[in-house]
């Protein structure tokens, strides 16, 4: 199916009303029919008019037509087109995935085989799919008043109206979920533990493998868990720890016994903000009027720390990591894969990762006016790195030293990599492109979305200048010359 095809499949499927959709295919008729013109007589495009041109960092080709308010490109099996900013469609015919962008990131359609999603502002979304036991379901939210699911299998069915009745399966952070006029009511499952809610947070009655629990919340609470054991897949078994936990006018008394019957059990004792300590076999913390005063003794990370205030001052000693901090005057931080660095924070911050085969940095000047991120790949020898100083440009350079430029860039700094901005809103700002292919030597730069566009490679290079009023050809066969679209000059290759 060609181009044009596809484009106006996709017009018919999110356009149906006959007046719009009449002048969108209006359009990309003119447009169509204009690229295939031009690629028959081989000429450049018209600038910010019409241009459609070889893509230069991979293998396929992109139309553009009324400056920054439409584009058309075909990459391999990917198909890309859009009305910056108002809507985009990137499709893939081999993954069959489908994603449409409304005002990005207003309304988003998205869909992956049976899997398919529609959310405005994630508050409103419809999605509808397969679960792993194949029976179809559909999900509708208008987040946080209103959940429903239908599936084949009624099991899988919930409805929920918040705050007055509800029944939710693996949604919220739970595994199941009943209320009734909540906060007066709530019962959720995460696993084995059941807790109901009278009058949340204030009441709950818990129950699990081993656990029993009560809390009336600030006044009193405990909670008991045994031993237990535990199965996997391989028929092997497993113990699960234990824990004691008792409060009394919290967070005035807090006693805390975890991992019970584990080579690490711990006991924490708090009285908050007065006292808090906790002792583990392998680590032991204090702290006094917290957050002021902290001291940590890790065994198991085989370092000294002592904090006050927390986090603000932390100083750190011993093999597994050294912290000197004041922050936000200084901040200098390390271990064995990791440091991380700041002076006068945010004007400038460091952060590096080190783990064979990785080796990844990021410098930052002013959090967001200039910052400089490489990823290196010891192993192979290659790295790729970005720059970004907000709002002025944005650079990459690729693992296989393919690089791109960009100018303005106002929201890429912030969100890197987002194709939703990518194809909903660089075009617009996108004053001049460049773009260089390390391995096919082809190379491209356009100001002002192609009222001057140059394109290079060691087989061709072709040059376009106001609306195609200039325009240079050239290759290993002839060179031509043409003035007001008129060829002023021709000749063949020596």
């Amino acid at each position: 199916m060609n181009e044009a095809a596809i484009t106006i499949k996709s017009v018919n499927r999110i356009f149906p009303a006959a007046g719009i959709r009449f002048c969108i295919l209006a359009l990309t008729s003119v447009l169509f029919a204009s690229a295939a013109t031009r690629a028959e007589d081989n000429r450049s495009g018209f600038g910010p008019a019409f241009d459609q041109f070889k893509l230069t960092m991979e293998d396929g080709f992109r139309t553009e037509a009324a400056g920054p308010f439409y584009f058309s490109q075909q990459r391999d099996s990917e198909h890309i087109w859009g009305l910056p900013p108002f809507f985009s469609c990137d499709r893939d015919g081999v993954t069959d995935r489908h994603e449409h962008d409304f005002l990005y990131p207003a309304l988003t359609h998205t869909f992956y085989g049976h899997e398919s999603r529609w959310q405005l502002f994630q508050l409103l979304s419809f999605a509808g799919g397969d679960e792993p036991d194949e029976t179809g379901s559909r999900r509708f939210t208008v987040f946080p008043f209103y959940f429903q699911q239908r599936a084949e299998n009624p099991d899988l069915n919930y409805t929920a109206v918040v705050p007055f009745y509800g029944h939710l399966k693996n949604r919220l952070f739970h595994d199941e979920m009943n209320f009734v006029m909540f906060p007066l009511y709530a019962e959720t499952r995460k696993r084995d533990v059941v807790t109901k809610n009278y009058l949340y947070p204030f009441f709950h009655l818990r129950h699990g493998d081993g656990l029993t629990g009560w809390q009336v919340w600030p006044l009193a609470g405990r909670e008991h868990k045994e031993i237990t054991t535990v199965t996997n897949g391989y028929g092997e078994t497993s113990s699960v720890p234990g824990h004691e936990r008792d409060f009394f006018l919290w967070p005035l008394y807090l006693r805390q016994d975890n991992g019970i019957g584990s080579d690490n059990p711990e006991k924490f004792r708090a009285s908050i903000p007065f006292y808090a300590k906790t002792h583990s076999p392998l680590r032991d913390s204090t702290s006094v009027l917290f957050p002021f005063f902290t001291v940590v003794d890790d065994r198991e990370k085989k370092y000294h720390e002592w904090q006050g205030p927390w986090p603000f001052v932390i100083f750190t000693r011993g093999e597994g990591k050294t912290t000197d901090r004041i922050w936000p005057l200084f901040s200098q931080s390390r271990n064995t894969t990791k440091e991380s660095d700041s002076y006068l924070w945010p004007l400038y911050s460091y952060k590096r990762t080190q783990a064979e085969p990785l080796d990844k940095f990021t410098e930052r000047f002013g959090f967001l006016f200039y910052v400089t991120a490489v990823e290196k790949n010891t192993a192979a020898g290659t790295q790729k790195k970005r720059i970004d100083a907000w709002p002025l440009f944005t650079w990459k350079k690729e693992f296989d030293g393919n690089q791109r430029l960009q100018i303005l860039a106002p929201l890429e700094p912030a969100m890197p990599n987002n194709r939703g901005i990518e194809n909903n809103w660089s075009p617009l700002w996108s004053l001049f492109r460049s773009e260089d292919n390390l391995k096919t030597g082809a190379a491209s730069r356009s100001i002002l979305w192609n009222l001057y566009r140059r394109e290079s490679s060691p087989e061709h290079k072709k040059v376009s200048l106001l609306f195609g009023l200039f325009r240079y050809q050239s290759d290993k066969e002839a060179r031509r010359t043409e003035l007001f679209y008129v060829t002023v000059s021709s000749s063949s290759a020596k």
